[in-house]
């Protein structure tokens, strides 16, 4: 089996895990690799750091913030293969080797995603997230369905992924809108996902190749002191499941069913979060149209 040359791309703001981050990318058993920092940190913390690991780390400095410094970091891989990484994430030694043959065993499958743990700032385990009991492929359309129908992202964060090059030079730009609804202001990683997939397949593995750190003192999307867009991480449930209702991933009668639930969210989360109510009636137009002509 063939070596490809696999990106490891880390979007960097955060430098207090971060050498610990870069650490577990310098210590992959995968040989072909190249590791690539966009840095937007404030200071010159990051810089300091990729400059002691030199000349095995590709620095770049970056002026865009959030979803467009992943963007930038992501279109400046040369691998066959992208892994993002996340900076204050770990992965396990053999990620990458385990996900380069999980991707090449079926020339079908885009995404590769697998088993993780959630850590600690001191980098105890908390949390064991494995979705499925046994590693296989699953058709691009059924994830999808799985995940609007379950409002659950049961992938994960970006630093559990890999995926083929080729595939986001096809998306664009817009690999954080899905079908009509831009998610990049809340989940941006389940619409890369959808359009990632596509009408192809993703593999998992079930092994637990990366770490997710929980670290609410931090910047990150999951704290809701530091991202004024936290709502949309709820809201764009709702927005993804009439996105697939509009392409036929979703039936009408599975749409309807699915009103209780997108009610009874509005109805706990709209005073919080007002974009909330937009999603909702967004819900009620499409469930409208959609049972027009539906038998009863």
């Amino acid at each position: 089996m063939s070596l490809p040359l696999v990106s490891i791309v880390i979007p960097s703001y955060k430098a207090g895990h971060f050498e610990t981050c870069l650490r577990s990318a310098l210590g992959q058993s995968y040989p072909n690799l190249e590791i690539l920092v966009s840095d937007n940190c404030p200071t010159e913390a990051i810089h300091d750091i990729c400059k002691k690991y030199a000349p095995h780390v590709i620095y770049q400095r970056n002026s865009v913030i959030r979803e467009q410094n992943v963007l930038t970091a992501l279109f400046a891989a040369k691998g066959e293969f992208i892994k993002p990484l996340f900076d204050d994430d770990v992965l396990h030694p053999f990620c990458i080797e385990r996900m380069v043959a999980a991707i090449q065993h079926e020339p079908e499958v885009e995404l590769v995603f697998s088993a993780s743990q959630v850590i600690s700032i001191q980098n105890q385990p908390t949390e064991t997230r494995r979705p499925f009991e046994a590693s296989g492929s699953l058709e691009g359309r059924g994830m999808m369905r799985s995940m609007v129908l379950s409002m659950s992202n049961f992938i994960g964060e970006f630093s559990t992924i890999m995926f083929r090059r080729q595939r986001l030079w096809e998306i664009g730009n817009r690999l954080f809108h899905y079908h009509r609804h831009d998610c990049s202001l809340g989940l941006a990683d389940m619409a890369a996902y959808f359009n990632l997939a596509g009408e192809r397949k993703v593999f998992y593995v079930d092994e637990e190749l990366s770490y997710f750190r929980h670290d609410m003192r931090l910047e990150s999307n999951s704290n809701p002191a530091s991202n004024p867009n936290l709502g949309y991480c709820f809201s764009d449930y709702v927005d993804l499941l009439v996105e697939c209702a509009d392409l036929g991933i979703v039936t009408p009668q599975e749409l309807a069913a699915m009103q209780p639930r997108v009610d009874g969210a509005a109805a706990r989360f709209s005073n919080v979060f007002p974009m909330f109510i937009r999603s909702q009636q967004r819900y009620h137009a499409m469930l409208a149209t959609q049972q027009i002509g539906v038998a009863p």
